[in-house]
């Protein structure tokens, strides 16, 4: 019996070519395979600037007990002296009785006075009426804080973080003065609270038997990264 199937539907002959195409395809794969690349999921964080709500007592550095006045000393009663005629007497006035319009008079020279310095008013650590913030006390003050404050970009690279403790004084007139870190952390921390500090608007100020004084006050600030 004679074999139906045709020359061309014979694929033995394209055994070869199959082969070939097939181990091209293989290659491909494996090529495919050692260029691909994986890598690892990364997540990143953005430091946030965050502002600690929590109110902190504020501890003074030194303890000032205010004294009272010391009183008046007493009215000393002027006493008049009565001297002879030939006696000299110190810083006389020789007065010419002779002179006239023509008579040479000496210039007068005042003497010099000496300038007396003026006392610096008393810096009190505690007062009968604590200075107060505007707006609030503490709550108002920390949100100032939080949202004038700019983390340095220097501590940010660096992860400094923590506390800078600032001291100022409020004036009678409730203006800020000598502002100073007593502790920092590095990294432009200081410097940047220093900074806020120096630009906050006038506070209440305190108050010692009922008048206004110089008060010295103690603030932390916060830095935190998140």
């Amino acid at each position: 019996m004679e074999a139906k199937k045709t020359p061309r539907a014979d694929l033995e002959n394209k055994k070869g070519v199959f082969f070939e195409i097939g181990l091209i395809l293989a290659l491909l794969i494996v090529f495919a395979a050692f260029e691909y690349k994986s890598y690892d999921k990364v997540t990143i964080d953005l430091a946030s600037r965050v502002v600690d709500d929590t109110p902190e007592e504020i501890i003074p550095i030194t303890e000032q007990k205010v004294k009272p006045p010391p009183p008046p000393p007493p009215k000393q009663a002027v006493q008049i002296k009565i001297v002879e005629d030939d006696v000299e007497v110190e810083d006389e006035i020789e007065i010419d009785v002779d002179a006239d319009d023509d008579t040479e008079m000496e210039e007068y020279i005042p003497p010099e006075e000496e300038e007396e310095e003026v006392a610096e008013a008393e810096i009190f650590t505690v007062v009968e009426s604590m200075p107060e913030f505007p707006g609030g006390g503490t709550g108002a003050l920390m949100q100032y804080l939080g949202k004038n404050i700019k983390y340095p970009p220097l501590a940010k690279e660096s992860g400094i973080q923590g506390r800078v403790f600032i001291n100022f004084v409020v004036e009678p007139d409730g203006s800020i003065s000598n502002v100073r870190v007593l502790r920092g952390i590095g990294g432009g921390c200081d410097e940047e609270a220093v900074r806020v500090v120096e630009n906050m608007p006038n506070w209440k100020p305190g108050k010692q038997r009922g008048k206004p004084v110089r008060v010295s006050y103690n603030l932390p600030v916060k830095f935190t990264l998140q």
